[in-house]
């Protein structure tokens, strides 16, 4: 055992147009950068599957034992970083790249309608739009698989979780501009977690 800090960083798998998703180049990108000499970093692929996304989280939690844990997915059509304050437990009724939908159409069968990272979202946005990063607060995941896979996230990680839509379109699209600035706002989120007084109320 290292003493370090775990944290895991996920992107998706193959989505549509996206053979390689942009989700996961970045969380690549971040693996080779670290977070620096305190934190352990692990990275994970999630497939673009209600099934096996559930599967994984649940592993992540239980095995690595992460102080944080941030989900990366694409925004298609946005130019800035979106983060994600809430995921969404019922709502799920577009298939997923196997075909399949919940036949409940939720996350978790009894779990609350809603859940907020501890995180506060709205804050880091703001310290970051401080630093220049074009960065925006959002209570509305998209009820897909980033937001299935948050709410997963926030269910098992007693809220420890963060979802980040990256980008698919301008300047910050690229990959050597995205990981930088997706590094200093993750350690702004770590920072949060040190200094309760910041962090999002339940």
């Amino acid at each position: 055992m290292t003493g370090r800090d775990v944290v895991v960083v996920t992107g998706f798998g193959p989505f549509r147009q996206f053979f390689v998703n942009p989700s996961w180049k970045a969380a690549q990108g971040l693996a080779g950068v670290g977070l620096g000499e305190q934190i352990d970093l692990h990275i994970k692929e999630l497939p673009v599957s209600y099934v096996k996304t559930q599967q994984i989280i649940r592993e992540i939690w239980e095995t690595l034992l992460p102080k944080l844990v941030v989900h990366l997915g694409i925004a298609r059509g946005s130019a800035v970083i979106i983060l994600e304050q809430t995921g969404n437990n019922s709502g799920y009724r577009d298939r997923d790249v196997c075909g399949f939908c919940p036949e409940s159409h939720c996350c978790v069968g009894g779990g609350p309608n809603k859940l907020d990272s501890v995180v506060n979202m709205r804050a880091v946005s703001k310290e970051m739009r401080r630093a220049g990063v074009d960065v925006l607060s959002s209570r509305d995941a998209g009820r897909y698989l980033c937001d299935f896979a948050y709410y997963c996230s926030l269910y098992h990680g007693e809220r420890r979780a963060a979802l980040i839509h990256v980008p698919s379109s301008g300047s910050l699209a690229s990959a050597d501009t995205l990981v930088p600035l997706l590094q200093a706002t993750i350690l702004a989120m770590l920072e949060q977690l040190e200094d309760p007084s910041d962090r999002q109320p339940q």
